[in-house]
């Protein structure tokens, strides 16, 4: 069996007090290869904490997460993370950077050089492999980890609020290479996003989370990222189901955000 399989998953979080919290409850989700999923959710619905579960870096409650029919049970060169900031090696030059997979798995030079000056190109920084990472603006740091990742060639792709601290151009054009690589490379790939208009863009599939506990409230199939593919992403927002999806999950997400506050102010 190939893809991603997340079986009846909840986390649950003991509390020093002798509470817990009940981050997700009952998550079922299937993802077949090449797929590209957006997350959305008001805070505190599990968003980071389900990717970090899919990623291996927590191990859940209740349930369990399958990976072409072998179960996850931590951390694997299958399923690559792409976190919010870069989080590169300053000390090491890009090129350095998007070849430390391979050279930390053993890998010759003369095997894996190629496809490291290929995923430059792709990424639009062959002329500045040789810079360090502090010279490169934000939005380039970020394309670096996107190259860094593809390096060690995962089946999976997660990212993690992975252009939200991007100004608005910077971010419009990292969308357009996400949905370039997704394309050219046939990853899987799961975002995590508080933009709506991202997560519309970005997700053939979509799902909006609820919190308290955290699971999935409705999911959406869109027609958006594949069209923008070829397209403007300023065209395809132009469409009318895009705005007409993009009002309806606000308005989901802000009836959500509106029970989370009467219930703190119940609390109070």
């Amino acid at each position: 069996m190939t893809g991603l399989a997340i079986e009846n998953l909840s986390m649950r979080f003991d509390l020093p007090n002798g509470g817990s919290v009940q981050a997700l409850k009952d998550v079922s989700l299937n993802l077949a290869e090449g797929e590209l999923l957006s997350v959305l959710g008001p805070s505190g619905c599990g968003k980071t904490t389900l990717l970090n579960i899919v990623a291996g870096f927590l191990a859940p409650t209740e349930g369990q997460i399958t990976m072409n029919g072998h179960r996850v049970t931590g951390p694997d060169a299958e399923r690559g993370m792409v976190f919010q900031q870069g989080a590169l090696f300053e000390w090491m030059n890009v090129r350095d950077n998007v070849s430390f997979g391979p050279r930390m798995a053993g890998r010759k030079a003369s095997d894996y050089g190629p496809n490291v000056d290929h995923l430059l190109d792709v990424v639009g920084l062959r002329d500045f492999k040789d810079k360090a990472v502090y010279e490169l603006s934000g939005g380039m740091q970020q394309r670096v980890a996107l190259a860094r990742c593809l390096a060690n060639d995962p089946d999976v792709i997660l990212m993690d609020e992975p252009l939200g601290a991007l100004d608005a151009l910077t971010r419009e054009k990292m969308q357009g290479l996400v949905l370039k690589l997704w394309k050219e490379t046939a990853k899987t790939i799961i975002l995590i996003t508080h933009s709506v208009e991202e997560a519309l863009l970005l997700g053939e599939r979509l799902i909006v989370m609820a919190p308290r506990p955290g699971r999935i409230h409705k999911e959406y199939r869109l027609p958006f990222a594949e069209m923008g593919v070829n397209n403007d992403l300023r065209e395809v927002k132009k469409h009318p189901d895009f705005a007409r999806t993009r009002e309806e999950i606000l308005a989901m997400i802000w009836d959500m955000e509106e029970e989370i506050m009467g219930r703190t102010e119940v609390a109070q």
